[in-house]
């Protein structure tokens, strides 16, 4: 595909990088944990809720909240995501949906559910979501990339896993929130971001229209347009990175 092994390396030398702070030989896990916050907050953003870094241990909104909800809880699905990624995908939309279905003609019995019709929405602009046949199919295909052993770059991995989710849509509600914590799950899982340091939802977020542009370009199913999204997903990768050693420069400088 056209530019993605540049992109690839590119981003791959921007992690290297990272791993080799200083800060990170004693306080790794702090910064896995600043960069988690970061990253929900950043979901929920782009799921259109834009809330202060700071103000967010006082929001209640149900967005924010189950953003939280599963940027938490990343860190205990892992050594689960490869061998049963359903049953991490049906966990997470069970902490992020947790409060969205009641108002939208769901329940708590469809926390974790694929859907049963064909509407979802559509908050990216990206078209009618698949019927739910199809869903499953495309859904068991994913399964299937996850499970089977690749030599693809994780970062490529991680944003077709990614881009899946974002627009098939499989639950119907907080969809967005599941693809960018699985693509955060896959950056950790297949070897790039062990520590979960980077924070790849901010790069989504700073990247702007660019993001909802990427995912219609990957629908186009060209390798240009697909290429394009793992392009995108790389640039979000290298800004994930500046987030993530800003975060250590500012606990180096204490």
């Amino acid at each position: 595909m056209p530019g993605v092994s540049e992109a690839v390396t590119d981003a791959r030398k921007a992690v290297d990088r990272l791993y080799g702070h200083r800060v990170l030989r004693r306080k790794s896990p702090e910064v896995s944990a600043r960069s988690a916050l970061r990253g929900a907050r950043a979901s929920a953003a782009l799921e259109g809720v834009d809330v202060p870094l700071d103000a967010i241990p006082e929001i209640t909104d149900p967005v924010v909240q189950g953003a939280l909800r599963v940027s938490a809880e990343v860190g205990r699905l892992g050594a689960t995501w490869r061998a049963a990624p359903r049953q991490v995908l049906a966990r997470l939309h069970t902490l992020a949906a947790s409060g969205l279905l009641t108002g939208e003609g769901g329940g708590a019995g469809d926390l974790g559910r694929p859907r049963a019709t064909a509407g979802a929405p559509d908050p990216l602009g990206l078209g009618a979501a698949p019927g739910p046949q199809e869903t499953v199919a495309r859904v068991d295909g994913l399964v299937e990339l996850v499970t089977a052993s690749s030599k693809a770059p994780a970062l490529v991995l991680a944003a077709i896993v990614h881009a899946e989710l974002a627009v098939l849509r499989p639950f119907g509600t907080a969809d967005g929130v599941v693809a960018r914590a699985a693509e955060r799950l896959t950056l950790v899982e297949f070897g790039l971001d062990p520590k979960s340091l980077v924070a790849v939802e901010v790069g989504h977020l700073e990247l702007g229209p660019a993001y909802g542009e990427g995912l219609r370009s990957y629908l186009s199913g060209t390798p240009e347009g697909v290429a394009t999204w793992v392009r995108h997903c790389a640039s979000a990768v290298t800004l994930g990175v500046r987030e993530a050693t800003a975060i250590c420069e500012a606990m180096q400088r204490g």
